[in-house]
């Protein structure tokens, strides 16, 4: 998984290999690249990434595993997150969170 920075975001590398980008402000959106991964194991990591975010923070979640489309939605409801958008590149599920 690369970074991928953006003008006026600094790039960060988390210590499980998710790729933060702080942007100008409080405000943080993490990467975490689940391509691979089967069920449970996607939205099991995405509870635990979104258990280290703040308030406010997006985590941008990339997957592969099409039981992920009902997974991630189900994990955002049980977690009072809001679910901000999800939409699919070819095989790659991409959600946006916003932790609550």
């Amino acid at each position: 998984m690369g970074e991928r920075g953006r003008a006026g975001q600094a790039s960060l590398r988390g210590l499980d290999g998710a790729a933060a980008h702080v942007a100008n402000g409080d405000m943080a959106e993490t990467t975490i690249d689940l391509r691979g991964l089967k069920c449970p194991l996607p939205a099991l990591r995405a509870r635990k990434a979104l258990s280290r975010l703040p308030a406010g923070d997006l985590l941008v979640v990339e997957c592969t595993d099409p039981l992920s489309a009902v997974d991630i939605p189900n994990l955002v409801r049980e977690t009072g997150d809001a679910l901000e958008g999800q939409s699919q590149d070819g095989e790659v599920l991409v959600f946006r969170i916003r932790k609550g």
